[in-house]
């Protein structure tokens, strides 16, 4: 317990460990460490599925949009390895995902603070030490440690979330995609699969599950309750909208415009990667060659509102809600694409009332990404302010910028740039009329000048 960190970090995933990165080998001192549940590092495991690739570039490591001379970067990665010329003719910006989940494993075998194997239970603050006190416990072994820090990082992730009336089945029948590589072996040795959703998620399950019907003679269906099987936003213009700029136009609009705008940009995170698109009709095409018709079936607008085992099968209750119809659809095993949740976790109870909230419970956060509390500590936020900083919080790249922040504050200086003109478009009106000749706010009103009859 003598022990007190500059920061601590909750959660090893991308974000908190590009934090680490980036504080590792600074010439000021920044005593860090990272505690994490698991016992080895691994991303996304049940989805690293082969010729699945990241939905960014490859320069949205953890380190390179922030310092690209870091030894922690990717292509430092390709380099130490022996990569660096077989990445090279690989002439693509998107990397296999399975190849970032191992340049990850590798940085965290860098960096002495990532500890694993620590669950945190609690974290409280001591208003004497002005510091949190942050206990853990070994989910092996029950034994606890009990940890001290001046500020913490917040990066413990999302977790699957299945609808309340499609839960309660074997996770063997019907399971969320999270876990799918590691279920897919009695998969293929059904009769019919469905898979729900339409995100990137869902999209790469059933190409995988396409690419493997022809060996194993299973009917496929893939249902959805948007409109359609849309792409993800993928042109140049449409990605400035992640960019720190926009996140700052974001934030500064009020909360209820928020609220109102951000369910409406799913297209431009969560729709199905173009690339991903095309694969999947492409073999749909040249299955079809010579009059045959593919064992497939895509259903959009279709809401599936509840489960219910049949004997060895599962109906699922549908409902077209654009022609208002419902029907039931029939299948041995169901595959889950619904999406993931971000609750408020349980181990900050103890700060519960230092913590201000918003009208709907969430958390208020500060424009540079801290969460709004009442003590004199610093809580970083790695991915749980969607909600007033926008679509672009849980994006790689932003997440570089967002690390710089943090590390140019524990710093106390500006050792990382923080980019504040990054793109040609413009969101806020100040920044459009900054940069255009001609363009101006009018001048307000003033009221008259008061007479003295008046």
């Amino acid at each position: 317990m003598s022990e007190v960190h500059d920061v601590l970090g909750v959660g090893i995933g991308p974000f908190n460990l590009g934090l680490a990165a980036l504080l590792d080998g600074v010439e000021d001192d920044v005593d860090a460490a990272f505690l994490e549940r698991e016992p080895e590092f691994n991303w996304h495991e049940g989805m690293l599925l082969d010729g699945a690739t990241l939905e960014v570039p490859f320069l949205a490591d953890l380190v390179t949009l922030a310092d690209p001379t870091n030894p922690h970067s990717y292509l430092n990665y390709l380099r130490e390895t022996g990569r660096i010329y077989e990445f090279y003719f690989y002439e693509t910006f998107q990397t296999p995902r399975n190849e970032y989940n191992d340049y990850l494993q590798w940085v965290t075998e860098r960096l002495d603070s990532c500890r694993f194997s620590r669950e945190v239970t609690a974290v409280e603050w001591d208003d004497d030490g002005e510091q949190f006190v942050v206990t853990a416990r070994d989910p092996r072994t029950g034994e606890r440690s009990d940890h001290r820090a001046r500020n913490l990082s917040l990066g413990i992730g999302s977790r699957p979330q299945i609808p309340e009336p499609l839960q309660g089945h074997p996770d063997e029948d019907v399971f969320h995609t999270a876990t799918y590589r590691h279920r897919r072996e009695p998969v293929l040795e059904a009769d019919s699969v469905t898979v729900v959703g339409s995100g990137q998620s869902a999209a790469e399950v059933f190409q995988d599950l396409l690419e493997r019907q022809a060996d194993n003679e299973y009917r496929l269906d893939w249902l959805t309750r948007s409109e359609g099987f849309f792409p993800m936003e993928y042109s140049k213009l449409g990605l400035q909208h992640f960019t720190p700029e926009y996140e700052r136009y974001v934030y500064d609009l009020p909360q209820e415009r928020k609220d109102d705008l951000i369910p409406n940009q799913d297209l431009l995170y969560k729709g199905v990667d173009p690339g991903t698109s095309a694969e999947i009709y492409d073999l749909l095409y040249r299955r079809s060659i010579g009059d045959r018709e593919p064992d497939v079936g895509l259903f959009a607008m279709t809401e599936v509102c509840d489960i219910e085992a049949v004997g060895d099968r599962y109906a699922l209750d549908c409902h077209q809600w654009q022609a208002e119809e419902s029907f039931v659809h029939e299948s041995e095993i169901v595959v889950l694409g619904t999406g993931y949740e971000r609750p408020v976790p349980d181990f900050l109870d103890p700060l519960s009332d230092h913590i201000n909230w918003d009208e709907q419970g969430r958390f208020e956060v500060t424009a540079d990404h801290r969460l709004d509390i009442d003590v004199a500590g610093d809580v970083f936020l790695q991915n749980a302010e969607l909600h007033t900083h926008g679509v672009g919080v849980p994006d790689l790249g932003l997440g570089c910028d967002r690390n710089a922040t943090f590390a140019n504050r524990l710093l106390g200086r500006e050792r990382y740039p923080e980019d504040t003109d990054t793109v040609f478009q413009d969101f806020a009106v100040e920044q459009f009329v900054d940069h255009a000749p001609g363009a101006s706010r009018p001048e307000p009103e003033q009221p008259p000048t008061p007479t003295q009859d008046d």
